[in-house]
């Protein structure tokens, strides 16, 4: 039996109930802490007015006292009681023998007492402690009053900027609430907040890595079929003619499979070479040797064209790893001597410059227009398709694998028209990317 979802609650509700709830909490701790400091402040003030008065009854005849209905009086000379309110005409002098504050309890009442002595008359004068509570809570009221008066308008005035500060979040749920699995175009919501901005840019980066990731995977079997369907009919009609006893159909059969293991190992190359898998393996690597052993594992095919290569330029380090740099500079060379004719010439290069390493190669081959050039990375698209002049076969992916090793090393490459004639690539590596 399938229970229904808890009901979330939001950050906007739980951050203004926080907040709320730390300030009511302040404003009872300041309650009880100005109840103290009031209480005992008053009682100071209190006191010192005990003091006073009684200072000027003892000096003042009785009969010119006058009517207290807040102070109870008694006064003694010696033994004798010259003056006494009601309330205190059981209290014995005994008890009151010299100068002191008390907090007594006369006939049921509180009283806050204090003992005057001058000679030999005694005044004991009482003020009822009730009244000091009154007063002290008459202060707490009219200090808190406007604190709690003001208390719903903070609240909206917190919910409100609650809600306002959380806002590009809001957006941002809604947002992705109504987006479709397969709309992976850049978040409409902005934000200049810390902490959202971020979140926003790392959404925005992920979209177009899955958006890559699905062309990838949706176009992947349209194109490989497209690509293997030649071969796989050629070596269809080349084995027909073989089973009629054409002998010369198994030659063709062997060019056809070794195109089609081309075009396998292609794929696979353009699948292993994802740009995120690939940093952590990263070391140093001198790109004069990689360049050097690159030459050397392609010379067979340059010296049977008969090829003139050279090669110029200072060791040049920076970080990467073998498999990544020997395809994307083997592709390269590669397509140099395929597409230079017999007896062309192939120039490499290293520069070094500011905080760039170039890697530089042209050839006196037939080069590209402006619109090959722009095509030149898609995938399986080949520069004049089969009918090139040069008849080579391929699978039009080593382009396509290149753009995503310079995608790895968060380089660049520039194509244009080379001295030679044909076509010359640059591939730049950013030093302090590389060496950081």
């Amino acid at each position: 039996m399938s229970t229904a979802p808890a009901k979330r609650l939001s950050i906007n509700l739980r951050l203004t109930l926080i907040i709320l709830s730390c300030l009511v909490l302040t404003a009872f701790m300041a309650l009880l802490q100005g109840y103290e400091t009031s209480f005992n402040e008053a009682e100071k003030q209190l006191d010192q007015q005990l003091v006073s008065l009684s200072q000027v009854l003892i000096e003042t005849p009785v009969a010119a006292w006058p009517e207290q209905n807040e102070f109870y009086a008694k006064l003694w000379q010696g033994t004798d009681t010259i003056y006494s309110a009601a309330l205190l005409k059981s209290t014995p002098h005994e008890d009151f023998l010299k100068s002191e504050f008390r907090t007594v309890n006369v006939s049921g009442k509180r009283l806050r007492v204090y003992v005057e002595q001058k000679g030999d008359k005694t005044l004991l004068l009482a003020e009822p402690v009730n009244k000091r509570f009154a007063l002290i809570e008459s202060l707490i009221v009219s200090a808190m009053t406007p604190l709690v008066l003001i208390m719903p308008f903070l609240a909206l005035a917190i919910a409100w900027y609650v809600r306002r500060a959380l806002k590009p979040l809001t957006l941002l749920s809604k947002e992705l609430q109504f987006r479709r699995a397969n709309d992976f175009t850049q978040l409409k919501t902005r934000s200049e907040d810390a902490e959202v901005a971020p979140v926003i840019e790392r959404m925005n980066s992920l979209f177009k890595k899955v958006e890559a990731a699905y062309l990838r995977e949706r176009y992947f079997a349209s194109d490989a079929a497209h690509e293997l369907k030649t071969p796989i009919s050629s070596l269809k009609v080349n084995l027909h003619n073989v089973a009629s006893g054409d002998m010369h159909g198994i030659k063709a059969m062997e060019l056809g499979i070794a195109q089609l293991n081309h075009i396998v190992e292609q794929m696979l190359t353009l699948a292993r070479t994802e740009p995120d898998s690939w940093q952590n393996q990263f070391s140093a690597k001198d790109l004069l040797s990689v360049t050097q052993q690159i030459v050397a594992d392609n010379y067979a095919k340059i010296d049977a064209k008969n090829h003139l290569i050279s090669l110029q330029g200072d060791s040049a380090t920076i970080q990467g790893c073998d498999f990544t740099l020997n395809t994307l500079l083997g592709n390269l060379l590669s397509n140099a001597v395929k597409y230079t004719p017999q007896g062309g010439e192939i120039k490499l290069a290293l520069i070094n410059k500011n905080n760039q390493i170039g890697w530089r190669i042209e050839d006196s081959g037939p080069g590209m227009t402006d619109e090959q050039i722009a095509r030149v990375f898609d995938r399986f698209y080949r520069v004049g398709g089969d009918k090139h002049p040069s008849g080579e076969k391929g699978a039009g992916l080593g382009m396509a694998i290149v753009q995503q090793i310079i995608a790895i090393y968060h380089a660049k490459i520039e194509l244009s028209r080379a001295s030679l004639g044909g076509l010359m690539v640059t591939v730049w590596f950013n030093k302090e990317s590389d060496e950081n």
